[in-house]
């Protein structure tokens, strides 16, 4: 493991307790190093459910280390906040994507990745191909 930086994951929730909860278990099931940074942004500022263009734009600073930031989301209006962030320009940090994956495989997936030093296209292609993880 070099000490190079890290991809950032930001994991968005319409509830604070969801993202928490996923954060936790994929630094969980990434350990056994140096785990890469990850933050929750779930719920409303009040702690309502809902999703909060505030609390993403926090959490992605909280986790750039300029390698890049991974932003995974549980449904429409998350996903619909993110774009618009990032259409914006200014409101993520520079080098941030939004992952099209699900939302609990490709956080672990992501997490481990970015935290074996995977640059940003290797953490979102994990991420991604959870999608393909048969439970069957």
């Amino acid at each position: 493991m070099s000490d190079a930086p890290q991809v950032g994951i930001v994991l968005v929730s319409h509830s604070g307790p969801v993202a928490e909860s996923v954060a936790e278990l994929a630094r969980g099931l990434a350990a056994g190093g140096v785990t890469a940074p990850v933050a929750a942004a779930g719920g409303l500022p009040n702690g309502g459910l809902g999703t909060s263009a505030e609390l993403i734009g926090r959490a992605a600073a909280s986790v750039d280390r300029g390698v890049g930031v991974a932003v995974l989301v549980d449904l429409g209006s998350a996903v619909l906040t993110v774009k618009a962030m990032l259409a914006e320009g200014d409101e993520l940090p520079e080098n941030t994507r939004l992952v099209d994956a699900p939302f609990v495989e490709g956080a672990v997936a992501a997490v481990v990745t970015a935290s074996s030093g995977g640059d940003i296209g290797a953490v979102e292609a994990a991420a991604s191909e959870a999608y393909g993880y048969r439970k069957t």
